[in-house]
This record gives structure tokens, C-alpha cells and sequence, in this order.
């Protein structure tokens, strides 16, 4: 990874860090496979503007032909909009600006909701830690949804995050111990088990238990009680589903453990404040 700025200067940020280039935009020569750009807004009495500057305006219609990946993350995009690449795209920018850039770019098809926006080999993204977001869905574009997960535990991230609410994802949210307990095994099982029956009676039958012991000792190990676990693992399951299949809601509910596509709804409606096919236009 290398950070290019214009004339090779160092960057101020608002809070006063100070980030060092490695080059001048003029130096990087040849293929780029991601090139991502990094936005700035001021702010005033007249509220939030989008810093535009034009060297670096010019250099991305020169550079991006050259780029495999084009990506900005929050006020970036106004960047890219000034250089004419998202036209005719849908896009996404932080929310504060995103009125601005749908007014200054009509021919960019602006969406102020979404965390990030993949358009062929052009993303966009909404303000700031949205681009953790993106970076893990080009990790898993890249590598697999297997090193993208194993990146989010290693950074302690959320994997999704739905309707403008934080959403853990249930593999991060219980931290598994050093060398692994019956709990975390049991934790597995549920994962690939989700249309079996996953009742407190029956995941503690298959610990050898009581219920209550199993219970206090669910409890005690994830802080939270074993339904409650296994409706998170099967909302999760749903979302995935929702997101990377074409299955239909009823497949949806059943291949998750859900159950009815009522189930479904009540759940999504109870955790995310959404509805299933709400959730499937937003995040496909």
C-alpha cells in the first residue's frame, strides 16, 4: 500500500494528525490494482462542503483507466463524480453531503442509505468506518467470505450492519476461549444445524445436562441465553441468504431454521427494524 498526494506533500487532517505520502500523484506510474480516494469536507455557517481539489480531479480521469478497482471512501466520491467516473452509476457519500452530490452531479444515481456501493469495478461508500465495511467486502471479493471473517475477528468488527443500525455479527459477538470448550464446539453445531431442532431441551440433551445447568452454563459463557442464540444465528443465516442467493422468502425461512416466512418477517422486523425484502434491495 502506498499514499500518493498531490505534489507528495503531507496531509493535515482536521483533527491535526498528520499522514505522510509515500509518492506524488505524478509518481505512480503503471497498473493500480485498487485505487481509493480518500474525502474531505469543511465545515461551515452554511454547513458541510466537500473539498474539491482540482489536481487531484484531473489526475483521477488520467489515472483511473489504469486502476482495476476504483473505490472512495465517504466525501471521496465527490471526487469522483468531479471526474466524471460515476456518471450514469449509482453512488453513495457520507449523508451530510449526499443532497450536494446528487444536486452537482445529476447523472449520478445517488443513494444517501447504503453503507457502500459496488457498481462493476466502482465503489462508493457513506462516511467514514462505512469503508472498514467496504474493505472487508473487497477482501471477500478478493479472497473469500472465510479470510474477510477471520480479518473482522482479528480487527474485532462487525461483519454487517443493516438499516442504519450496528448489528453484531453472532460468530464475533461470543469470543471463543484459547483452546476451545463445549460451548464453542456446541456454537459450531448450531451454525450447521440451523433447521434442526434447537430448543434449550434438546442442546442440552446433547451436552448430557440438566436444562438448568446447560442454561446458567450458555449464560455464563456467551451473555445471553440459548434461544436467544439461536434466533441471532438464524437471523444471520437469513440476512447471508437474503444477500447472496436467489432463494425465495419461504426457502429463506426454512433453510435458516426460521421456519414460516411469518417467523421471517417477525424476526427481522423485532432485530433490524426492516423487513426481509427491504433488507434484500438495500444489501444485495
Amino acid at each position: 500500500m502506498r499514499v500518493a498526494t498531490a505534489g507528495g506533500d503531507p496531509v493535515v487532517t482536521s483533527s491535526g494528525l498528520r499522514l505522510m505520502a509515500d509518492l506524488a500523484l505524478e509518481e505512480v506510474d503503471g497498473a493500480v490494482d485498487t485505487l481509493l480516494v480518500s474525502g474531505a469536507v469543511e465545515v461551515g455557517e452554511g454547513g458541510v462542503e466537500p473539498v474539491l481539489d482540482g489536481a487531484v480531479v484531473d489526475w483521477l480521469r488520467e489515472a483511473a483507466p489504469r486502476a482495476g478497482r476504483l473505490g472512495s471512501v465517504c466525501a471521496g466520491a465527490h471526487l469522483l463524480a468531479a471526474a466524471g467516473l460515476l456518471d450514469g452509476l449509482p453512488a453513495t457519500t457520507h449523508w451530510l453531503t449526499a443532497g450536494r452530490l446528487a444536486a452537482d452531479h445529476p447523472r449520478v444515481a445517488v443513494d444517501p442509505d447504503p453503507l457502500f456501493i459496488r457498481a462493476g469495478r466502482l465503489w462508493t461508500c457513506a462516511g467514514i468506518t462505512s469503508g472498514m465495511d467496504m474493505a472487508l467486502a473487497m477482501v471477500t471479493e478478493d479472497h473469500g467470505p472465510e479470510l474477510a471473517l477471520a480479518t473482522a475477528r482479528m480487527m474485532v468488527m462487525y461483519v454487517k450492519r443493516a438499516g442504519g443500525q450496528s448489528q453484531f455479527s453472532v460468530p464475533l459477538a461470543v469470543p471463543e476461549t484459547a483452546g476451545g470448550d463445549r460451548i464453542d464446539e456446541l456454537r459450531v453445531w448450531i451454525g450447521e444445524h440451523l433447521a434442526e431442532d434447537l430448543s434449550a431441551e434438546a442442546l442440552a440433551a446433547r451436552l448430557h445436562l440438566s436444562v438448568r445447568h446447560f442454561s446458567r452454563l450458555f449464560r455464563r459463557r456467551t451473555g445471553t441465553t440459548p434461544a436467544a442464540y439461536v434466533e441471532s444465528a438464524r437471523l444471520e443465516a437469513a440476512r447471508g441468504l437474503l444477500q447472496d442467493s436467489g432463494h425465495g422468502l419461504p426457502e429463506v425461512a426454512a433453510l435458516s431454521g426460521l421456519g414460516s416466512v411469518e417467523s421471517l418477517h417477525r424476526s427481522f422486523r423485532r432485530r433490524l427494524g426492516t423487513t426481509p425484502a427491504e433488507y434484500r434491495r438495500r444489501f444485495r
